[in-house]
């Protein structure tokens, strides 16, 4: 038995998140590896993701694992077979040999993720499946001094969907910046964990800060309420990508394929 730890970017234009939903008219990220790999090796596995990405969402650095009884790949080579396979929306780009315990999941001590708005006078074509649009010039240095207010260990009940399921809503975030580059700007917040769309009703409330309907103060009065119904809207995923997910590190006796 092997573990294999993947890096996986993936534009998410075209799947309903990266969990497999059971449905066959939904496709999935995880779905579409799982197929790959039963095609190249011909056994059933279950892919775990780092993070549960929603639909319409992207990854450069989604990272999963899988446990297989097949020896036929060795990890240098995976990459290159599952990229021989899969659609060019997918592609693995680095693979590891792990512990058999290692899980993606519960094994992550980190995450980034990036929102990005585009907010020049007309939408981008060439960027409409990896941004959302705001025609309203946004004030960047009110929404960066907002996003500063959630540094730090704090309780995000405001900021998180009503799915998330979640014992508790305290995380950690060790960033929430926002940067701005000829009216492209991205928000960019790393945390030790995340609730369920947690990025994207930051982005909404920041958004909110931006349009000058708040001062950045308010931001510390919403995470303060706990009550999603004061914070902004959630914005749609086409916006936000995970960029990486950080481990601890391991034996350094892995068999790599040079994951990042």
């Amino acid at each position: 038995m092997r573990n294999l730890r993947l890096t996986v970017a993936y534009d998410g234009t075209g799947y309903f998140g990266f969990q497999d939903q059971g449905r066959d008219d939904r496709p999935t990220v995880q779905r579409t590896l799982e197929a790959a790999w039963a095609r190249l090796v011909g056994e059933s596995v279950k892919i775990i993701g780092a993070g549960r990405t929603d639909a319409g969402v992207h990854a450069e650095g989604q990272v999963v694992n899988f446990r297989t009884r097949s020896a036929a790949i060795p990890a240098e080579r995976v990459p290159h077979a599952f990229n021989s396979v899969l659609p060019p929306d997918i592609r693995v780009t680095g693979c590891d040999e792990v512990p058999l315990e290692f899980h993606a999941r519960f094994d992550a001590i980190a995450k980034q993720y990036v929102y990005r708005i585009d907010n020049r006078p007309f939408p981008s074509p060439l960027l409409r499946h990896f941004t959302y649009f705001v025609a309203r010039p946004l004030d960047v240095e009110a929404m960066r001094q907002g996003g500063a207010f959630l540094v730090g260990r704090h309780d995000f009940r405001a900021f998180a969907g009503s799915a998330h399921g979640e014992r508790s809503t305290v995380r950690t975030l060790t960033r929430c910046s926002v940067d701005e580059h000829r009216g492209l700007i991205e928000i960019t917040v790393e945390g030790d964990a995340f609730l369920n769309h947690m990025v994207r009703i930051i982005a909404g409330t920041l958004v909110k800060v931006g349009h000058g309907e708040h001062p950045p103060e308010w931001v510390a009065e919403v995470l303060s309420s706990q009550d999603r119904r004061r914070a902004g809207p959630t914005l749609p995923g086409k916006g936000l990508t995970l960029m990486w997910v950080k481990y601890p590190p391991l034996s350094g006796k892995e068999k790599t394929g040079k994951l990042p």
